[in-house]
């Protein structure tokens, strides 16, 4: 631009004055836009050049805006008594250069070699973005290179001038899969959701929720949101609504284990689909309050299964566990009469009638996550219940994701399962996310180990030994193939019906007849 203009500057002033004059113009122009860039970007280059006296040599790993910011803390920050020595990082255009005064070394694979070169103490890693696998590579890299590393928080918080070497970075669940989530076909979710009234029990917890948000991006015809507790009811309910969407919102108080109100409420909504998230899920806890387990997870399916048949629901999904699978506690062994009810009316019925095994949901309300970083936030100790103790883990995403994709399947009978990878040690996930917070195991957070808890198993398995599997049409989902009879579900049925009129005599009266039942029944 500016040459265009001088050009016309020179084109215009013939014969009005010297020809000189639009050049010289042209050049302080040129300086005046300049200078004052250049100045901005040599001034910082001065202030953060400033000599640290102090042999707490540290290496940046990094040399974004993360980087700069934390340069510039340490530079104005004596009391840190660090001096910085370089930066690692991996973008080819920082290479050699000098970024505000300190050189980029190398990239993040010389970490080693640089930490003997340069005398390193200590590495801080500035990309408070950077992925799991980023992450625990330049640890790795670290240990190996005998020195410690620390990671800054959010960029948001260094901006707001809360920068601190021990504050904790907030950590992605994806980071803790130590795998690639998984992805399902959303085109073919939406339009399978489409114009329909979609009905989600327990639609106020973890994954009901994140159900219900996804749910309502397909544009269905109405959203019943149908739990038992208030609170969360009203809070998924006034978030929906604060979107104006343009279809039905249905909040509904009601519990599943009422027949006669769930028939009341399908009567009236007329529901397509159903979701069914409702249940009790804690091991522990189910073991020793049995008969809510069974009243919750049986026979509130057994009503909702009921009510759909009354009206002729099209879809049912059954969020179930992989706690079913060849079950050793109260929950796990509630949610496989579960699967079995659901198994026997999709072959009563012939309608798309399935169940989704879960994992272990990561960031689930009452899961482990939530429940280490409050240990963490209080400065330790994380308690683990056994050192070989591992589980399959899926996030909220996914876990949803599944069960959309499960329901446009359209398959009858079907159990499917997500493709979790390998099960991952409670211990590492512990380890994992005191490291990617930013702190160090045994130095800043301790892990304690307290013994299984009543009914916990060490490795849980996702198909029973009686099962065949398959993988679907999408590669990363498994279903179950269709290897037991008719007659016997339906025996099995009949059977769980019997059991169902049995009254304890107790709470453990209630877990010792289930567990006699279910290893003669299933």
């Amino acid at each position: 631009f500016t040459l265009v203009y001088i050009g016309l500057l020179v084109f215009w002033s013939q014969g009005f004055w010297p020809r000189s004059i639009p050049v010289i113009d042209g050049m302080l122009t040129i300086l005046g836009i300049t200078a004052p860039r250049l100045a901005v970007r040599l001034l910082p280059q001065q202030a953060y050049s400033a000599p640290v006296k102090t042999n707490n040599r540290i290496l940046l790993a990094g040399a974004g805006d993360a980087g700069m910011l934390m340069l510039r803390e340490i530079v104005n920050n004596a009391e840190l008594s660090l001096t910085p020595v370089g930066f690692i990082d991996d973008d080819p255009n920082k290479q050699r250069l000098q970024m505000a005064g300190l050189p980029v070394l190398g990239k993040l694979a010389d970490l080693p070699a640089l930490v003997q070169e340069h005398n390193i103490d200590h590495v801080i890693i500035t990309m408070p973005s950077a992925s799991g696998a980023t992450i625990r590579q330049i640890r790795e890299l670290g240990k190996s290179a005998g020195v410690p590393t620390r990671i800054v928080p959010a960029i948001g918080d260094l901006l707001n001038g809360k920068l601190g070497l021990g504050q904790l970075r907030e950590v992605k669940l994806e980071d803790l899969l130590r795998r690639a989530p998984v992805q399902t076909n959303l085109d073919e979710v939406h339009a399978m959701l489409q114009g329909q009234v979609v009905l989600v029990t327990g639609a106020g917890g973890s994954i009901g929720s994140e159900l219900c948000r996804q749910i309502s991006r397909a544009n269905p015809k109405a959203l019943v949101l149908l739990g038992h507790g208030e609170n969360s009811i009203f809070a998924i309910h006034n978030e929906l609504r604060a979107l104006d969407l343009p279809f039905e919102l249905v909040p509904v108080i009601a519990d599943t284990r009422d027949l006669d109100r769930i028939v009341r409420v399908f009567q009236l909504h007329q529901p397509d689909i159903i979701f069914h998230a409702a249940a009790h899920k804690h091991v522990p806890l189910m073991e020793a309050n049995a008969p809510e387990a069974i009243t919750t997870n049986v026979v509130g399916t057994k009503n909702l299964l009921q009510a759909s048949a009354a009206i002729d629901v099209k879809r049912f999904v059954l969020i179930s566990t992989d706690k079913a699978v060849d079950p050793a506690n109260v929950m796990g062994q509630s949610k496989a009469l579960a699967e079995k009810l659901v198994q026997a009316e999709a072959k009563r019925t012939g309608r798309a009638y399935v169940a989704v095994r879960f994992g272990n949901v990561l960031g689930s309300r009452g899961s482990v996550v939530p429940f280490f970083r409050k240990q963490i936030a209080k400065g330790g100790p994380i308690t683990v219940t056994h050192p070989e103790m591992e589980r399959y883990f899926m996030t909220i995403p996914e876990a949803s994701q599944l069960v959309l994709q499960a329901a446009a399947f359209g398959e009858t009978a079907a159990v499917y399962v997500l493709d979790m990878g390998e099960p991952v040690k409670i211990v590492q996930l512990a380890q994992d996310l005191i490291e990617l917070s930013g702190l160090e195991v045994d130095n800043d957070i301790q892990i304690v180990f307290t013994g299984l808890r009543p009914g916990e198993k060490l490795t849980e398995v996702l198909f029973g030994a009686n099962e065949t599997y398959a993988r679907t049409k999408h590669k990363k989902i498994f279903h179950t193939l269709k290897d037991v009879s008719v007659d016997k579900i339906f025996e099995i049925e009949s059977s769980i019906q019997d059991f169902l009129q049995i009254e304890f005599v107790s709470d453990a009266d209630a877990a010792e007849q289930l567990d006699k039942f279910c290893a003669t029944k299933l």
